[in-house]
């Protein structure tokens, strides 16, 4: 069994991401913060919607919750307790969810929130990872509700994640996180190139995601916070009290909140 995966641009730069089986043309969608663009996207196809995945309560990612549930009754809402829907089936750390046989583990990834999950999807033995905002391309999600240690914690927690590893975020922030990245990173090769390639894709309203794992490890300056460039670019900005990990992500996050 195929399933395709498709994103659904929402907002000014949203994705609701679209789990789609060719076989029987049902759908899931991944944190429909609008209802229209969805309700549009399977008429024109003809996809069925059997289930929302729902990553954290903001209403960028909800908000289309209840809208969808009245155009396909029987479609079952998962969410955790705190998402600020009403679950057909609750998660938390721990817990699996299905798509047409293959399992979904839901991973705790709080920071972004203090209740955020992530959907780590294993079709054919390649993961796919619904991280929501907790990790951009290049980037990663401000601090609200979590604590900067939680996403600190996640990120380490993703990244021992096999590096083929599919992310699919759920914000079209790619170039931005960049051209961040590279004022830490002025000399960083992959980032130079990832960004000439990121400006062409959303100039020709190409998306440009899902990413590897293996890609954010080079492009990515909050999952390089230990790396001796990204120390010394961070170093330049502010003064640290001292070179951890924790110390220079939170340092960056800081950063990036005032870029």
């Amino acid at each position: 069994m195929s399933i395709i995966i498709h994103p659904i641009k929402a907002f000014s730069d949203n994705y609701i991401w679209t789990l789609i089986n060719d076989v029987n043309k049902q759908a899931i969608v991944v944190d429909p913060g609008q209802a229209e663009p969805v309700i549009d996207y399977l008429k024109e196809y003809g996809l069925d919607l059997t289930a929302i995945w729902i990553t954290h309560h903001h209403h960028d990612h909800i908000g289309g919750v209840a809208e969808l549930r009245e155009h396909f009754p029987m479609t079952h809402v998962v969410a955790h307790s705190e998402h600020g829907v009403k679950p057909d089936q609750t998660i938390k750390e721990g817990s699996s969810v299905s798509a047409w046989g293959a399992s979904a583990q839901i991973w705790d990834v709080a920071g972004h929130t203090a209740s955020h999950m992530a959907y780590v999807l294993d079709i054919d033995s390649q993961k796919h990872v619904f991280c929501g905002d907790t990790l951009f391309s290049a980037g990663c999600g401000r601090v609200f509700s979590g604590t900067i240690e939680q996403l600190f914690n996640s990120f380490k927690r993703l990244n021992t994640l096999p590096k083929e590893t599919l992310l699919y975020p759920a914000h079209e922030y790619t170039a931005n996180n960049l051209r961040f990245g590279l004022s830490i990173e002025p000399e960083n090769i992959a980032m130079q190139a990832a960004l000439e390639v990121a400006i062409e894709q959303t100039a020709n309203n190409r998306a440009t995601l899902p990413v590897t794992l293996d890609h954010e490890r080079k492009v990515n300056v909050f999952l390089r916070a230990s790396e001796p460039e990204v120390i010394e670019g961070v170093k330049a900005k502010v003064s640290l009290p001292d070179e951890k990990p924790l110390t220079v992500f939170a340092a960056l996050r800081e950063l990036k909140d005032n870029y």
